[in-house]
């Protein structure tokens, strides 16, 4: 994952996501929408071909666990990549 570009946000107060742009402009993204003050649903989670194989996607989810871990917020994973990942990262349970 080392080799990939800063993972930048956007929020627009409702709705964000964080994402990765290439020098080619391909990006890959999360996106997010929060529910009341303390809850933030992970709806999607896009990865194009450019960067598979790199860990894009667990980038992503991860630098999300993060942020939301640092504000209190608990996560409901509805898209089905995030979902596996908090399967596979029990580590992240605490904000499910």
């Amino acid at each position: 994952m080392s080799d990939l570009p800063e993972i930048k946000r956007e929020d627009n107060g409702s709705k964000g996501r964080f994402y990765i742009r290439l020098d080619t402009g391909e990006e890959a993204e999360m996106t997010y929408t929060y529910v009341g003050d303390t809850q933030v649903i992970i709806d999607h989670t896009g990865v194009p071909d450019a960067f598979r194989g790199r860990g894009a996607g667990v980038a992503l989810v991860s630098r999300a666990v993060e942020e939301f871990r640092a504000t209190g917020r608990k996560v409901i994973p509805l898209c089905p990549f995030a979902a596996a990942q908090f399967r596979r990262h029990p580590e992240w349970s605490d904000v499910l």
